[in-house]
């Protein structure tokens, strides 16, 4: 029992699901339906005059499409409304900041439009005396991320009669529009009604027949009734039927004259945006090439640096070699010159270090001239005087001056 019961309610959850999206389905379709409508009866009652409010057409129009911005709104009440009840005007507030020069600061500092209603109307009519509307509704649907914050699955802005809806609005962008921003009809406090009787039309349906000659023989009669109802008047003379025909050819060829004007309009605008979009991506092409060649040659000049800095540390390296070398070998030639050969000079470690016992410092010692027979006895007072010559001979200078063979770069 239990089981048969759970699977009744699962069925039942079912039907009721399905029901949900066809009840969903249906609205966005006579939504979008009667909005085509409504634009199509705007564009053939347009004249050279400015539509307002007082356009039986426009008020319809208007209802129609907060209607569809309206359509799976999320829940009423929010933290960010001002009267708190949320409407479609905070979901554009936010995906249309993004226009260039839009009227959405315009319309929040107006005085007289308080709630969040009023000021979603007020944007319609600004949004249409600017010839803009389409424009804000397809900036608001680029925003994905902010249109699935505002609206529930299966909503009009969610789906793809989304992007009919733009195209169908651009044709307004040919009327001119005129309207005042005060009085009861942006007061927002009750909710906007559209009248469908304009767009009905009943067609006489004799599916119930099931054969034809049934269907004739009562068309035949309906036929008969009407002419004897009014066997001689006219319902319609030939001449007002091609004059109102006539009249709304006129009317349309003034209509998708205006259009075609826009249109190019819209085009040769777009082409000159174009252009500039590829000025500007080819002067960028070439900064980016003058960039890369300067990094080219900035990165020549440091190597070149690099180098440079290297070849001066080596020869520093190798100049302080030399230095130090020559310093030792002056040092030890003086020490074996030395009058006392206990002196504490001899025992100290610089003639213990291996470079005394280098096979240079050997055949310097072999190459040099002895200096005993010459000095003698350094505690006489004539080894003093030859002291002195010592220190201006030839024989110190070019043991400070001539570099030894043995420290090479290598």
């Amino acid at each position: 029992v239990k089981s048969g019961c759970f699977q009744t309610a699962m069925a039942m959850g079912l039907t009721s699901k399905k029901s949900s999206s066809r009840n969903i389905g249906v609205e966005r379709k006579n939504l979008i339906t009667v909005c085509r409508f409504s634009v199509k009866t705007l564009l053939e009652k347009y004249t050279a005059e400015p539509i307002d409010d007082s356009s039986e057409e426009f008020i319809n129009f208007a209802a129609i499409l907060e209607h569809i911005l309206s359509h799976r709104f999320k829940g009423p009440g929010g933290w960010f409304s001002s009267d708190g009840q949320r409407s479609f005007w905070d979901y554009i507030r936010l995906a249309c900041s993004k226009v260039h020069n839009n009227c959405i600061s315009s319309i929040e500092s107006i005085e007289n439009i308080s709630t969040s209603r009023a000021k979603g109307r007020a944007w319609i009519r600004v949004a249409l005396m600017e010839k803009r509307l389409s424009e804000y509704v397809a900036t608001a649907l680029r925003d994905t991320r902010t249109t699935r914050r505002f609206y529930d699955d299966g909503a009009i802005m969610l789906r793809e009669e989304a992007t009919v809806l733009t195209g169908m609005l651009i044709g307004l962008s040919t009327i001119d529009f005129s309207f005042c921003l005060k009085g009861e009809v942006l007061d927002g406090k009750t909710p906007a009604v559209i009248d469908y009787t304009p767009y009905l039309k009943f067609t006489q349906s004799y599916d119930y027949l099931s054969d034809e000659e049934d269907r004739r023989s009562v068309d035949s009669s309906a036929s008969d009734e009407s002419v004897a109802e009014h066997p001689y008047i006219p319902l319609v003379t030939d001449e007002e039927t091609w004059s109102n025909k006539c009249r709304k050819m006129e009317q349309r060829f003034k209509i998708i004259h205006a259009q075609k004007g826009y249109l190019e309009e819209l085009v040769r605008l777009r082409e000159s945006q174009l252009k500039n979009v590829e000025t500007e991506n080819k002067r960028l092409d070439a900064k980016l090439e003058e960039l890369q060649v300067q990094s080219q040659q900035e990165k020549k000049e440091l190597e070149a640096i690099i180098l440079e800095l290297q070849a001066q540390l080596y020869a520093h390296t190798l100049s302080h070699l030399l230095l130090t070398h020559n310093t030792i070998m002056f040092e030890y030639r003086l020490l074996l010159n030395a009058p006392l050969l206990s002196s504490p000079l001899l025992s100290s470690p610089l003639l213990s270090s291996p470079l005394l016992s280098s096979p240079l410092l050997s055949s310097a010692k072999d190459n040099t001239p002895s200096m005993l027979g010459l000095c003698g006895s350094l505690a006489s007072l004539p080894s003093c005087k030859s002291l002195a010559s010592l220190k201006s001979s030839e024989y110190l200078v070019n043991i400070s001056t001539e570099p030894s063979p043995a420290l090479s770069p290598s």
